[in-house]
């Protein structure tokens, strides 16, 4: 079989075979597919051997680059050793270098580690950790069951993180299957939904949270939160002071703070953990997507030494923690991870990464003017470009016209691959894409939205 018609026959049967996630099949299935082939550095090749710049980090999870050698070497040195042990009753070097090493660069406190490998469950572990640390906590508070989530908010596809998600185009259909959270509205400035606008405003959206809190705090185990910007809603950045706040209110009223860090951790908004922007520190910290520098699942929640100890008890007492996964602390992924973060002292990542992240914000300041760009959004290397048919009322695009998706097929064109949250444009370019790649990225971002909305 020649390579043409190797190609072909893998365009047939990705059709045939595949169901992609979160992709109306029905339109997938009218255009010839992308099919990725190779990577190295900030780039993709397809199997045609067509070069494109990964504008979206393969999906947020790439930190370091495409085939760094550092990553590929300390995963091929682990497969010599042992490519799976579990971790249930028993344990592993790659499993206590990673969680030692986390346990160091993480907010101060939160010294316990438990694996498993993907957000959605890391989630679910930091609900099910709050909601077991109250009902068997010594502090007479077996009352506080409930979870404060917020609006717009996304933190996985299981049937908990569902629970406290905020997005009714993903959640909304599978309501009858989940358990009721406490919903808070969440910060949006330009859609601010108390008409405000900031800083005139004062945070009066932190005000509406602490009534939230203050009404629902006895029957509270925790709220969770994404720190400083909520990436599937279309990358909305809070105002400076909230995160700072949210924490002030959930010591205020006696609720753990879980951080979902899983698409903000790891440098994507110019700090290892978007917490330390705000010097905050929460009782559960969620990590998942770029640990392991975009090579392997693996997610990791952490928690305060006072959350692990409200689960010690004598065996018939049934404190244990019971939960697990078959690939929980798998040696590969955290021998990438550990590599991962070496990387980022090795290379002085987020140092290097300032210059670059005004170089970006710079850049984006000229499509402000451009007709149908209602806002911009940047937290570090986390940008979301908001298309509306109407800059003065706000007005969206009408679903149907699929505006978004129009506009990354027209910079895949140009050599750019993009994915829309809807009809925001996002940008989540790898820590250490250069000067010449980010400027390009750019400029066909820039062109593609001219394009298509001005047509």
């Amino acid at each position: 079989m020649d390579m043409d018609q190797r190609n072909r026959q893998m365009e047939a049967d990705d059709l045939g075979f595949i169901w992609h996630p979160f992709t109306q099949m029905k339109d997938y299935m009218k255009e010839k597919p992308l099919i990725i082939e190779k990577g190295n550095g900030v780039y993709l090749w397809d199997i045609y051997g067509n070069k494109y710049i990964d504008g979206i980090s393969s999906l947020w999870v790439t930190t370091h680059g495409h085939g760094r050698r550092e990553i590929d070497e300390a995963i091929i040195e682990q497969i010599g050793k042992i490519s799976h042990s579990t971790l249930l009753g028993l344990s592993h070097p790659s499993a206590i270098v990673l969680a030692r090493n986390l346990a160091n660069v993480a907010p101060e406190g939160l010294s316990k580690v438990f694996y498993s490998d993907n957000g959605s469950c890391a989630v679910e572990i930091g609900l099910k950790m709050a909601f077991q640390y109250w009902l068997q906590s010594s502090k007479g508070k077996n009352s506080k069951k409930k979870i404060i989530s917020f609006t717009n908010a996304y933190h996985g596809d299981t049937l908990g993180a569902v629970s406290v998600g905020g997005i009714d185009l993903f959640h909304e259909i599978y309501s009858p299957l989940l358990f009721e959270s406490i919903k808070a509205p969440s910060p949006y400035c330009y859609r601010c939904h108390l008409g405000k606008t900031y800083p005139a405003c004062r945070l009066e959206c932190l005000g509406r949270l602490e009534e939230v809190v203050s009404e629902h705090h006895e029957q509270t185990a925790a709220l969770i939160i994404e720190p400083l910007v909520q990436g599937a809603a279309g990358m909305l950045v809070s105002p400076p002071g909230y995160l700072k706040g949210v924490r002030a209110l959930c010591s205020k009223y006696g609720i753990l703070m879980i951080a979902d860090e899983v698409a903000v951790g790891f440098g994507r908004t110019g700090r290892l953990f978007a917490c330390e922007h705000e010097q905050v520190i929460p009782d559960i910290l969620i990590l998942g997507k770029g640990i392991t520098g975009g090579y392997l699942p693996l997610a990791v929640t952490m928690a305060t030494e006072e959350i692990f100890n409200g689960f010690l008890g004598e065996f018939d007492e049934l404190k244990t923690f019971y939960h697990g996964h078959t690939y929980t602390g798998n040696p590969l992924a955290c021998a990438a991870a550990i590599a991962s973060l070496d990387l980022f002292r090795n290379d002085r990542t987020l140092e290097r990464m300032m210059e670059n992240i005004e170089r970006l914000r710079q850049g984006l300041r000229r499509f402000r003017d451009l007709k149908h760009v209602g806002d911009v959004r940047q937290m570090g290397f986390m940008v979301g470009i908001e298309l509306v048919s109407d800059k003065d009322t706000k007005t969206p695009f009408p679903a149907g016209e699929k505006t978004g998706i129009k506009v990354i097929l027209e910079a895949r064109k140009r050599g750019l691959i993009l994915r829309p949250l809807g009809d925001v444009i996002v940008l989540m370019p790898i820590l250490n894409t250069d000067a010449g790649a980010l400027d390009a990225l750019i400029r066909i971002t820039y062109e593609a939205i001219q394009t298509v909305t001005e047509a």
